[in-house]
């Protein structure tokens, strides 16, 4: 592994660390007493300072040293874990987040952020008297007896072995023996390599992980084992192990594998993998294509399996790339405690369905959308809390975060409980911008669209969250970038909601291919909801008004003929797919329904980007290109040219 190569995996694994970190200490503030919460916090520092020291990044080893040394009196029992001291890290984790990307950062502000952790700790130990901590407060010691032995090549890896006895040393008294009888004879010793054991007797009132974390580095390529022997504390009256507890120090010790051990893989070659499996997927469309039109059986019977193989590998492929949306979910959490903290707000962040999975593609894409919307709901949406007192509401406003997996798209949604969108001051505002012409008839949908519009702002002054109108439109414009749509309600008093529906992948989707004239069309089967067949009589009845009665409800429908200006004459028998956008449907009149089609997802190009009709394009079995229609778009130009059909049907 070279050196470029070493800094870039404890980037990644920085990164990680500090969202622990982070997760830990929001969790931290709502219970301040929980053991366990200061453990895990301190355990993550102690890895980001060895893993900073070991990969060169020395500032930050210094800086984090500070603040593990902080959470160590917390975990002693010295210091308790306040919120001003969860402020405080919060704050210089921040830093060290620079510090890991190696970002230019002054020095001084490090020190301002050091002395202020000291004051807190201070002012929390009273003054900065600690509290002594023996092992007759309640806290057990424990004798460990460790035997270990590492890698042979741990040495070439950059890993020394002393540091790591001078960790345990540092746990409790300690005695050390080293074993060496599989170091090998003169002539075949190689200095390289590492042949020498340690046989540890410590006695700590630690817990097993606090060893565990000195090996934490090398625990997967080591042997180690462990076992252990509570000592009585004299504080407490004497009391005999039980069986089950003889039978844990017995057997319950010895190292095992982890179970849920994985491996890192970087997002680029799975990109790559993806891509390689989309053209696999092609060109088993063309084997299907060729197979059809022969006789052969033995064809026919390969081109099946390997049609049944690729759907199966592409299944796999889209599995590995979805990821829980908790990682999405979770980085919010910090965001609410800066608002609340900025705004003077009580306010508290609820989430839910954070096991649904979605394309990591596109979690990376929706955070920036979901930041403005959650600004937005902090800033505009809730009030203060006399405000709310006054209007018989609880103190603490809500904002949720919810997602939900409907078909092939995942629905996440934003709702708070705030004042909700002023409707007249949104119109007055739009007529002042020139969106529309006063007087104007709008429906409550197409009103609250408005607040999407670019520059648009009901903010009566500029501040440092919002006001500026750039945000709104902001989000739009990803959403739909990412074929999805949005939709804003907003009950008067009651709140705001924000729907966005997210296809689950952008790479690989399963869709409808349709034939209008001699070119062919695929519609994204997720929007599909029915297909019909409209008679000469139906066409003929409907001529002028592009509306169809199904099932006693009126669906307004686009003759892609038209849309598309086809030279051809329309088929005698010709079909309407209905497709489906947030509430609204509309149907689509093609010639002919050719069947269902695994459709890999190719970009437009920027010229043919523009047109808006088009969420972009794949290749066929025999070669040839096929358009993916843009469901939301078309059904956006279907209200804009025929509003009023759209508003007689719904």
């Amino acid at each position: 592994m070279s050196a470029d190569e070493g800094i870039e995996i404890f980037r990644v694994e920085s990164q990680e660390l500090l969202e622990q970190i982070e997760q830990g200490l929001l969790d931290l503030a709502h219970n301040p007493g929980d053991k366990e919460l200061v453990a895990m916090v301190f355990r993550a520092l102690h890895t980001l300072k060895g893993s900073g020291a070991m990969f060169g990044f020395d500032a930050l080893a210094a800086f984090t040293h500070h603040c593990e040394t902080a959470f160590d009196r917390v975990r002693k029992g010295d210091v308790p874990a306040t919120k001003e001291l969860v402020t405080a890290v919060l704050n210089a984790m921040d830093h060290m987040r620079a510090l890991a990307e190696r970002r230019i950062v002054a020095a001084a502000e490090g020190e301002q952020l050091l002395a202020a952790l000291e004051r807190v700790v201070g002012s929390a130990a009273g003054g900065g008297t600690a509290v002594p901590v023996s092992a007759g407060n309640g806290t057990a010691l424990t004798d460990w007896h460790l035997r270990f032995t590492l890698a042979s090549d741990v040495l070439v890896n950059g890993t020394r072995p002393l540091p790591m006895l001078d960790e345990l040393r540092a746990l409790g008294p300690c005695r050390i023996t080293v074993i060496t009888d599989n170091i090998p004879p003169l002539d075949g010793l190689v200095p390289t390599e590492c042949h020498l054991g340690w046989d540890v007797m410590l006695t700590t009132d630690q817990p097993r992980s606090a060893i565990e974390d000195v090996f934490m580095f090398v625990m997967d390529d080591m042997t180690l084992e462990m076992t252990s022997q509570a000592q009585p504390d004299p504080a407490a009256p004497p009391e005999g192990p039980s069986p089950a507890a003889e039978l844990a120090m017995a057997s319950g010790d010895a190292k095992t594998l982890r179970p849920d051990a994985s491996v890192r893989v970087p997002a680029t070659r799975l990109d790559e993998l993806m891509d390689r499996v989309g053209e696999l997927v092609i060109a088993q469309s063309r084997l299907k294509q060729i197979a059809g039109a022969s006789i052969d059986m033995n064809l026919r019977s390969v081109a099946e399996e390997i049609e049944h193989l690729a759907s199966e590998l592409r299944d796999s492929m889209m599995s590995v790339r979805m990821v829980p949306v908790v990682q999405l979910f979770g980085r919010f959490r910090r965001l609410i405690h800066d608002l609340a903290r900025d705004t003077g707000k009580e306010i508290e962040l609820v989430t839910e369905g954070e096991s649904t999975e979605l394309d990591k593609t596109v979690i990376e894409r929706l955070a920036d959308p979901l930041v403005h919307l959650i600004r937005n709901a902090a800033d505009h949406g809730l009030e203060t809390a006399q405000e709310r007192r006054a209007a018989g509401k609880p103190a603490l406003g809500r904002i949720t975060l919810s997602a939900r997996q409907a078909g092939a798209e995942v629905v996440i949604t934003v709702r708070d409980d705030g004042r909700g969108v002023n409707r007249e001051r949104v119109r007055a505002k739009a007529e002042e911008n020139g969106l529309i012409v006063p007087g104007t008839v709008l429906s409550d949908q197409e009103l609250m669209q408005l607040v999407f519009q670019p520059g648009f702002s009901t903010a009566a002054t500029v501040t440092n969250l919002s006001g500026r109108g750039v945000g709104m439109d902001v989000v739009k414009r990803t959403i739909e970038g990412l074929r999805g749509t949005l939709e804003l309600s907003s009950p008067p008093g009651e709140g705001s909601v924000v729907a966005l529906r997210i296809p689950l992948t952008l790479a690989i989707i399963d869709g409808l291919l349709v034939r209008v004239g001699a070119a062919r069309y695929v519609i994204p089967l997720s929007a599909v909801e029915e297909c019909l067949e409209l008679s000469a009589e139906q066409d003929h009845r409907s001529a002028g008004r592009s509306l169809l009665t199904i099932r006693g409800q009126l669906v307004p429908f686009i003759r892609l003929h038209d849309m598309f200006k086809t030279a051809m004459k329309p088929d005698l028998y010709q079909k309407i797919v209905v497709i489906s956008s947030g509430a609204d449907r509309v149907g689509l009149v093609v010639d002919q329904i050719l069947g269902d089609h695994q459709t890999v997802i190719k970009p437009l190009s920027p010229f043919h980007a523009e047109l808006g009709t088009f969420s972009g394009a794949t290749i066929l079995g025999d070669g040839s290109v096929a358009l993916i229609l843009d469901v939301g778009a078309l059904v956006a130009a279907e209200a804009q040219h025929n509003p009023a059909q759209l508003r007689a049907a719904s």
